[in-house]
């Protein structure tokens, strides 16, 4: 074969070939989803229950039982979650068109007293726009994932596996690729990898009670409901936090008038702020993030992946995409273009740093 009949190799044939790759990857997950989730639920459970298991091992327990012990409390975790989406979502489906009814009245009284003030009103374009099937949505998608979560035998028996192989799996790898094989950089990538989803869990866990109970202290019908709502939405940042808010504020239009729901909107806005703008950035640091349009795009791909599951998973996943390719010299760049914007004040400093190397 001579030089000009090879097959050509320049930078765009392997862009061609990756993006192809790329997409028969995807199809594959979406296709795989029956398979695939539950282990990607069982792969994020075992990773956020392998600090509590090495904790028992250090306490002197034995790995069996540190495991049997992890796994029984993930099980009392999750079948209290369960039992808890699932009896919100029943009571919340036999309340929601009478709820949906009374909004849409609502609606329509209030487009009648602007069209009063001589505000023109073109009245059916303007009713369409009205989000009076949110609680639908909502309910539809929670019930997806109680529907899911039902599913915790195959889900919990893949955590027993993972966390009885998590102990050894070091060991293992030096013996596979040699005693003398640096496993700093996987390390590494593993324990942020473990930190942030950690620290997410918790954040969340914390962010979904005090809204629970700033809802019951407000009067809020479901407030347990809306806890369990802002603990799963806010895996989700900066649009999770909304998301989970605007059934709730208006529930509270609706059950109390435009008052009482401005407080509990208010509300919602000083504890996403606490806990997403302060306390999470503080304890993750401002490298772990995400670019706001990252995070819209991630949300809409692995919905149409894999569904509400998709999307209650997807930053985590971008997530740990983002800290892989960081520790991948090659690739580190794709995860600065990842990152969140840098604040001026850093980008200054950035800039003043370049120059006084090039000088």
């Amino acid at each position: 074969m001579t030089a000009n009949s090879r097959w050509p190799t320049g930078a765009g044939t392997r862009f061609l070939v990756a993006a192809a790759s790329i997409v028969i990857v995807v199809a594959g997950l979406r296709e795989a989803s029956q398979l695939v989730l539950p282990f990607l639920v069982a792969v994020f459970l075992a990773v956020v229950s392998v600090p509590f298991m090495r904790w028992l091992h250090r306490l002197g327990l034995p790995l069996p039982l540190a495991v049997l012990s992890t796994v029984l409390a993930a099980i009392g975790v999750i079948s209290l979650l369960v039992m808890l989406i699932g009896q919100s979502v029943n009571e919340f489906a036999v309340a929601a068109p009478r709820y949906q009814a009374r909004l849409q009245t609502l609606a329509e009284s209030t487009l009648d007293l602007l069209e009063g003030y001589g505000v023109p009103i073109t009245g059916a374009a303007s009713l369409d726009l009205l989000p009076v099937g949110l609680f639908d949505v909502l309910g539809t998608a929670l019930g997806a994932v109680t529907a899911f979560a039902s599913r915790t035998f195959l889900v919990l028996l893949t955590v027993i596996f993972i966390l009885m192989e998590a102990a050894g799996f070091s060991g293992k790898l030096r013996r596979a690729f040699g005693e003398g094989t640096d496993l700093g950089q996987f390390e590494r990538m593993t324990r942020q990898v473990q930190k942030y989803l950690v620290i997410k869990t918790a954040i969340s866990a914390i962010t979904g009670t005090v809204v629970g109970l700033w809802a019951a202290v407000m009067g809020l019908d479901f407030a347990l409901l809306w806890g369990v709502t802002a603990f799963l939405l806010n895996f989700i940042p900066n649009l999770g936090s909304i998301i989970a808010a605007v059934p709730a504020v208006l529930l509270a239009v609706v059950q109390f008038g435009p008052g009482r729901a401005a407080a509990i909107a208010v509300g919602y806005l000083v504890i996403n702020i606490v806990f997403g703008s302060f306390l999470e950035p503080m304890l993750l640091g401002r490298r772990l993030g995400l670019s706001t349009l990252v995070v819209f795009v991630s949300l809409v791909f692995w919905g149409w992946v894999w569904g509400p599951i998709g999307m209650l998973f997807s930053v985590p996943l971008t997530m740990t995409i983002k800290i892989a390719l960081e520790n991948t010299q090659d690739l580190k760049w794709i995860a600065v273009m990842l990152d969140a914007n840098p604040s001026s004040r850093r980008l200054a400093a950035a800039e003043k740093a370049a120059v006084s190397r090039s000088s």
